[in-house]
């Protein structure tokens, strides 16, 4: 392509499956918009199946379907799915692409890109072990080559501790946060230096307690301002440890190559579990808590084979629509 296409990338606020969007986007250099749906009841809660709100109509001021249209459209979450069908009836010639399994076959989805644990197949469809990411192997290349020096002074091994927090199928009770922290603990007492991040949904008590932890001199955690250092922490780390509560987040800690420790707070689901079990074919996933232990392994980032696919799909999209 001579040319970027236009694109926009479609959700509903959540940041986790906004990610992989902006992964293929980044990893494409194309420049692309945010659009965010908000339905209100009854539209809501009949998406997937039923329409748009029709206050978010293209006409509309501030529709997320305002032309004008692009040449792709990426979307993922079950709120997305009525808004991705109408621009495909007001706008044939836009490329668009779902990710997650659709819960209708009336998606409006030229392509849909499936996690591989879903179980979903079509001839649209295609299934990756781990859905894209942001961390390319040049991002995590250029994060270690300059470090920054909070992290660089650490000593080594050094550790990532992703912490995510309560979720749709995972809950931190006070059981699981004393057991994470006392295993957090040990790793720093055993000279490791730990890198740590919070999500935006870690339970304040979690945080108060791994906030804590890093009174330590060999304890890194990210107090939220400024840029977070989540690229350079992945990009440093000889392991990782991670809360099981995201599988988006054991898919970013696969990029690195590095053993993977995870920690299953309370609650789970089977299709979650079956998400890790397909992932731990490839990388090396261990239980946390419990000693740092395994080999490296081939990164693991599918984002580029997605881009491929979008692209291919893409290009055949556009040569049937001139011809």
């Amino acid at each position: 392509m001579t040319d970027a296409p236009r694109v926009w990338i479609l959700g509903d606020g959540r940041i986790g499956h906004a990610v992989p969007m902006i992964g293929v986007a980044e990893r494409a250099g194309w420049p692309y918009e945010m659009r965010q749906v908000a339905p209100r009841k009854p539209f809501e809660l009949l998406a997937p199946f039923g329409p748009i709100d029709p206050a978010e109509a293209p006409g509309r001021a501030d529709s997320p379907l305002a032309p004008p249209y692009p040449d792709i459209c990426m979307a993922s979450g079950r709120r997305t799915i009525p808004y991705l069908r109408h621009l495909k009836c007001v706008s044939p010639c836009t490329f668009t692409v779902l990710f997650r399994m659709p819960r209708t076959a009336r998606t409006g989805a030229d392509l849909i890109v499936v996690p591989e644990h879903d179980g979903f197949t079509a001839p649209n469809a295609i299934t990756v072990p781990v859905l894209p990411h942001r961390f390319s192997p040049d991002r995590l290349g250029a994060a270690r080559a300059a470090p920054p020096s909070a992290l660089e002074g650490l000593p080594k091994p050094r550790v990532a501790v992703l912490i995510g927090g309560d979720s749709r199928h995972h809950t931190f009770t006070p059981d699981d946060i004393a057991r994470l922290t006392a295993g957090l603990n040990n790793l720093a007492e055993s000279g490791a230096g730990l890198m740590v991040t919070l999500s935006r949904r870690t339970p304040e008590p979690l945080a108060d307690a791994i906030t804590a932890l890093g009174k330590a001199e060999t304890v890194y955690v990210w107090d939220g301002t400024g840029e977070n250092p989540l690229t350079a922490i992945l990009a440093l780390s000889d392991a990782l440890v991670v809360t099981a509560d995201s599988t988006n987040m054991v898919g970013e800690a696969a990029a690195t190559g590095a053993p993977i420790h995870l920690f299953h707070p309370s609650g789970g689901h089977p299709k979650i579990t079956r998400a890790y079990e397909i992932l731990g074919r490839a990388a090396n996933i261990r239980p946390f808590p419990g000693p740092l232990d395994g080999t490296a392994y081939p990164p693991i980032d599918t984002t580029a084979d997605v881009l491929a696919e979008i692209e291919a799909r893409f290009a055949a999209h556009r040569a049937r629509n001139s011809a």
